[in-house]
């Protein structure tokens, strides 16, 4: 959905980054640092311009933390979109304040009903507009004409004074790994958020598992600079191999020095990952019984809207004195990479209702420790949510997978009827086998027997 976030920003550093992105759509985090004059001082806002909201989730579940403020993009001519609702839900997960821009409010189009309409929208998910006396300040921009630059501006400064935000200006760089890549001729090169001290030319470098001394440093407007300050993201080389992105960065005495941090990182992560639990509905209510969890979360996703609703509100009925059952976020659509993601930064379960994960989704969520409960039936999930708050959950069943295959071609055959002409993906399909039909990611028929299976005109098994 294009909001026009990227030409919002266009506007704000005078550049025109949007003109050459892949269909208008972001294709890859961008930082950069904006000099603004406010009053009588010179001060800099750095932005971070995601492709969404799953970046961000990535980077919170690997404990990174550079994201003070959320500027939520906002096309008064589309309204609240489901990418729009999925973004306030991660941000919400964060706790990170959000200020809106209600962009595009230059077009015709555009009446003042319809930006109460989305007023409305924004505050059923707890985004209440200041000019509803809530606490959510709403900007009315034109990445066009510019209207709101300067109100958006001073808005994000004023937040920033309520939070209190505050660096040091001296001693050695902390800071965050924004994104990493492979550069000919430049070899590992990382893009880093500095938010403590000074990053220099030189400096021994350490960012997560990766090491090395500082050959050069680049601003966000290409120029080779000698020192970065906080609020300053640059591209740096030198480095051993590339680190992940949300991974923190400092400075070292010297290499040895280095690669024995970079050497206990890597170790440090290992153990980690070998030590952290699956997080299951099982776990969650025993931690919840020991007294160290007051709050279950959820993500979940349904076929239609209607199941949607009926399911959280079925669900947070559940929630006691003791415990809270939270629904994170709820959607219509198949179990993304995105889900994945949210529920592993807030360490939450993944509900499915006659719904289905993606291949990838499936392999994230497995990497990542996330349970996914798939059903059919509501009544089982307020059965297994009761029945693990009282330690009495059943077994899960498991389906047993033999492949996947691709619808390609339907064809109409007399007295037969349709035949549909698929492509293995991956496994193998047997004939009897039960089968179960999706289309993106939505059940459409379940535990169908596959009665017939032909290549070509021969049978086969």
């Amino acid at each position: 959905v294009d909001h026009g976030k990227t030409s919002l920003l266009d506007k704000i550093r005078n550049t025109n980054i949007a003109a050459g992105e892949a269909g208008g759509i972001t294709q890859s985090t961008r930082a950069f640092r904006v000099p603004v004059h406010l009053g009588d001082e010179n001060k800099a806002i750095c932005f971070l311009d995601t492709p969404g909201h799953q970046a961000f989730s990535e980077m919170r579940a690997r404990g990174a933390n550079m994201t003070d403020i959320v500027v939520l993009v906002v096309s008064a001519a589309d309204g609240v979109m489901p990418q729009t609702i999925e973004s306030i839900n991660h941000a919400k997960a964060a706790k990170v304040p959000v200020v809106v821009a209600l962009n595009k409010i230059d077009l015709p189009s555009v009446t003042d009903a319809q930006v109460q309409k989305i007023f409305a929208r924004l505050a059923e998910h707890e985004i209440s507009p200041a000019e509803w006396g809530g606490s959510t300040e709403v900007v009315r921009t034109s990445a066009i004409t510019g209207q709101g630059m300067q109100e958006l501006l001073e808005t994000l400064d004023y937040q920033a004074q309520l939070l209190e935000l505050k660096a040091d200006f001296e001693g050695p760089a902390q800071g965050t790994v924004i994104e990493a890549k492979v550069e000919e001729g430049r070899g590992a090169v990382a893009n880093l958020l500095v938010q403590e001290g000074r990053l220099k030319v030189g400096d021994v470098i350490v960012c997560g598992r990766a090491y090395g001394r500082i050959r050069d440093i680049i601003d966000d407007r290409g120029n080779r600079i000698k020192e970065a300050l906080p609020s300053t993201p640059v591209l740096v080389s030198g480095l051993s191999e590339l680190p992940d992105a949300g991974d923190k960065f400092f400075i070292a005495k010297d290499l040895r020095e280095a690669q024995s941090a970079a050497e206990l990182r890597l170790q440090q992560e290992r153990e980690r990952e070998l030590a952290t639990p699956k997080v299951t509905l099982d776990s969650m209510f025993a931690q919840m019984k020991q007294g160290d969890l007051k709050e279950l979360l959820i993500v979940l996703k349904a076929d239609v809207q209607g199941s949607v609703d009926v399911i959280r509100n079925s669900v947070e009925q559940i929630s006691t004195d003791e415990v809270k059952v939270r629904v994170l976020h709820a959607a219509v659509g198949g179990i993304s990479e995105s889900d994945v993601t949210l529920a592993a930064a807030s360490g939450a379960v993944i509900l499915g209702f006659n719904v289905i994960p993606s291949g990838k989704a499936r392999g994230l969520a497995e990497g990542k420790k996330v349970e996914i409960r798939s059903y059919q039936v509501i009544y089982d999930i307020v059965d297994d949510m009761r029945s693990a708050a009282e330690g009495l959950l059943a077994p899960e069943l498991r389906q047993d997978v033999l492949g996947h295959a691709e619808v390609r071609a339907v064809f109409k055959v007399t007295r037969v009827g349709a035949i549909a002409g698929c492509y293995v993906t991956d496994g193998t399909i047997e004939r009897n086998a039960l089968i179960r039909v999706t289309r993106n990611g939505i059940v459409i028929e379940n535990d169908r027997v596959l009665e017939q299976l032909k290549r070509f005109k021969d049978d086969a098994k």
